[in-house]
Parts: C-alpha cells; sequence; structure tokens
C-alpha cells in the first residue's frame, strides 16, 4: 500500500494496491460481509452443470428465453427487496400483479383505452395498493405479515371479481406484447452495449476522481479496470450469442437482438440502485432497516419510509404484471398466483438480501431471479418435473437464508455488523 501528501492541505490519501485491495475484500467476505458473492458463484456453477448436461442450454435461442421467463419475477423482487431492507415482507405481491395485469388488460380489451392509457392506469394501480398496506402497517402497527396475508387473499379475490367466470382477457395491443416477446434491432443492441460499457465507465472513473478530490480512499486502478473490462467481456459476448439469427425459418421472419425486456431491467435496476446508493432517502431506508429506533432518534421519518417501501414494491409488482401479462399475452384469474410470490422472495434472499433488514440491494434481485431462471429452464431441458424443480428451488432458497443467518452471526461475532 502507498501513501501520497498533499503539501497544501496536508492531507494523507491513501493508495492501496490491487493485493492490498483484495485482501481486505476477503477479510470483509471471512467477516461475514458476502454480499451476492454466493448467488454469483452458484449461478456460474448451475450454467455449466445445465450447459454440460444438455449442450443447448447455451443455444442463442435458449439464452434469449431466460429474459423474458425471468423478467415479472426479477421485477417483483426488486421492489421486494426495498421492503426486505426495513424487515418486513410483502406475501400479496404476487397477486397484486396480477390485479395490475388485469386493469390494464381490461381497460384495453373491454374499454378501449391505448396502452399509453391503460399501463399507467395499472401502474398507478399499483401505487394505491402499496399505499394502503403500507399505510395499515406504519400508522396502525398491524405487523406487515398479518396485513400482506389479508393483501394476497383480497387481491386473490378482486382477480376473481374482475375476471369472473374463469374469463380470459387476450391482449392484441402491439406495444404490450413487443415487451416480453420481441427484441432491440441487432445494431441497437450493439449500441446499446457500447453505451452501457461507456457509461459505466465513466461513473467509475468519476467515482475514483472525486474520492480523490475529497482525499479519501479510492480503489485501485487496476481493480478498477477490471470491473469495466468484466462488464464489457459479459455484454460483448451476450450481444454476440443475442444477435444470432435464431428463426428456423429466417427467410420468412427473422428472430434475433437483444430480448426488449433486458434493457427495461438493467434501466430500473440503474434507477434503483442510484435511490438506494446515491441519494438520502436511500440512506434513510438502510437507517431504518438497521436500527428503527436509532433511525426514529435521528430524525428520520420512520413512517414515511415504512409507507413508502410498500408503495414501491407494489409499483415494481404492477410492472411485473404487466410483463407477466406481455409474456402470456392475457390475463387470466391464476394471473400473479402459482409460484410468482415465492420465486420473488426467493430471488430477493438467494441473490444475498437479508431476511432480517438493513442489508441488501437491488442487483441481489436480478442475480436471484437469474439463479431462479436457470434452475426453471435448465431442469426443464432435462426433463425434470415441477415437483422437482419445486424442491430443488426450495433446497436453494433455504442455503441461502442458511447463508444469510451464518453470515451475520459471523459479522456480529467480528464487529462487522
Amino acid at each position: 500500500m502507498t501513501t501520497t501528501t498533499s503539501s497544501d492541505t496536508q492531507v494523507q490519501v491513501v493508495k492501496p494496491t490491487v493485493a492490498s485491495h483484495l485482501h481486505d475484500y476477503w477479510g470483509r467476505v471471512r467477516g461475514g460481509d458476502i454480499g451476492s458473492l454466493p448467488a454469483v458463484l452458484g449461478l456460474i456453477v448451475l450454467c455449466l452443470v445445465f450447459g454440460i448436461a444438455r449442450p443447448t442450454f447455451f443455444s442463442a435461442t435458449n439464452f434469449a428465453n431466460l429474459f423474458p421467463q425471468g423478467a415479472a419475477v426479477i421485477f417483483i423482487a426488486m421492489g421486494l427487496v426495498f421492503v426486505l431492507l426495513l424487515g418486513e415482507i410483502d406475501l400479496s405481491a404476487g397477486f397484486a400483479s396480477g390485479v395490475c395485469g388485469a386493469v390494464m388488460a381490461l381497460l384495453m380489451a373491454d374499454h378501449g383505452w391505448s396502452w399509453y392509457t391503460a399501463i399507467p392506469a395499472a401502474l398507478v394501480t399499483g401505487l394505491v395498493i402499496g399505499f394502503v398496506l403500507g399505510f395499515l402497517v406504519a400508522k396502525l402497527g398491524i405487523p406487515s405479515f398479518v396485513v400482506t396475508l389479508a393483501g394476497f387473499l383480497a387481491f386473490q379475490g378482486i382477480l376473481l371479481v374482475l375476471l369472473s367466470g374463469g374469463k380470459i382477457v387476450s391482449i392484441r395491443e402491439t406495444f404490450v406484447l413487443s415487451l416480453a416477446n420481441k427484441n432491440v434491432p441487432a445494431v441497437w443492441s450493439w449500441i446499446i452495449a457500447i453505451i452501457a460499457i461507456a457509461a459505466y465507465a465513466g461513473v467509475q472513473f468519476l467515482k475514483v476522481r472525486n474520492r480523490a478530490v475529497r482525499g479519501l480512499v479510492t480503489d485501485p486502478m487496476g481493480i478498477v479496470l477490471a470491473r469495466i473490462a468484466g462488464l464489457a467481456v459479459l455484454l460483448l459476448v451476450a450481444v454476440a450469442v443475442l444477435t444470432k439469427e435464431r428463426s428456423i425459418n429466417p427467410l420468412v421472419i427473422s428472430v434475433k437482438g437483444v430480448p426488449i425486456v433486458a434493457p427495461i431491467i438493467a434501466v430500473v435496476l440503474v434507477v434503483w440502485t442510484f435511490v438506494l446508493g446515491r441519494t438520502a432517502y436511500g440512506r434513510h431506508i438502510y437507517a431504518v432497516g438497521g436500527n428503527t429506533e436509532g433511525a426514529r432518534r435521528a430524525g428520520i421519518p420512520v413512517d414515511r419510509i415504512r409507507i413508502s417501501v410498500f408503495v414501491i414494491g407494489s409499483f415494481m409488482a404492477a410492472i411485473g404484471g404487466i410483463i407477466a401479462a406481455s409474456r402470456a399475452n392475457s390475463v387470466d384469474p391464476n394471473s400473479g398466483g402459482s409460484n410468482v410470490l415465492l420465486y420473488a422472495v426467493g430471488a430477493a434472499v438467494i441473490g444475498g438480501t437479508s431476511l432480517f433488514g438493513g442489508k441488501g440491494r437491488v442487483f441481489d434481485a436480478v442475480i436471484g431471479g437469474a439463479v431462479i431462471a436457470v434452475i426453471d429452464n435448465g431442469m426443464g431441458l432435462m426433463g425434470f418435473s415441477s415437483g422437482t424443480k419445486f424442491i430443488f428451488t426450495g433446497l436453494i432458497l433455504l442455503l441461502a437464508a442458511s447463508v444469510d443467518a451464518l453470515s451475520r452471526r459471523r459479522a456480529s461475532a467480528t464487529g462487522n455488523r
């Protein structure tokens, strides 16, 4: 590790080497601060296992299918991360997404609304649902488990009322259908990837510069360049695979390019990551999740924060419901039911968000959702039954929760909590 001293301010700026940075990171991992590391390693192992067992797993067609397959769960899980950060739970998110999807579909099919009015109506429905849930939890003091369990039952009933008689509402709006079923043109896929890499590099360099100006410790340039190179390789390889022709008969119809839902996930991820990591509101969420009473004494509006995370959770559930409806081309009385909620909660927890509150990132929902999508997809290719897939996913979730509990115990013992 090297140090430099400014002659004007006499502020000693520490410049760690790559070796010392990696040593510090390993120390944090050993101390219980593991983040998404288990999920990332698990995802790599699963991909290798399924790829070896079924070579078609790595085909361009199957790779492209993973995005719409896991998108709805990922969006719902993103919202649940905010709720879980406070140590709360939202058991109604699945059917809330179904209700919002049904609102959109019914407004378009039965009332002649266009997509640009029906989608906002569905999103507003999600906001209202979240506000009601959050108000009951924050202002009336009812445990979130009870409130959202009641919501789970109520929203299931509302969905049955809206779609009485087992009604299936088909979606014919081209824009809505394209969200989960169409692809970005190949040229634009490359352009978006290059812009994303350049933007990420710019943010990384700006972060280093700002910390250096303030006399704070910065990451070694080797680590910064490695991150940029890693993202560049990941995106460029993914785009190279996805821009291959996937159509059986390309003369009739061409199918290539990045699924439209992929950049949507990326944009939402960036927005919520910025909110959690770079705003006072995000810091308040972590503060309330880490120590509610301490946050209240510090002047943080705890009740408002608690209400807001449920609003965000249901808003993201609405987006998930819209994407699910797009992928299915319809909504039915089971929309948002079955395993949607369990997979969404599982995605957040598997990704590294703690069930105890105070620890987690929006990225956890993405990596956890990817793990679940890979399990469902890979085991399907290998011919396993739905029952076997549920059992295996449940074991993965139990393992993730166990790792979370053990890491928190380790962090508490080492004073890193």
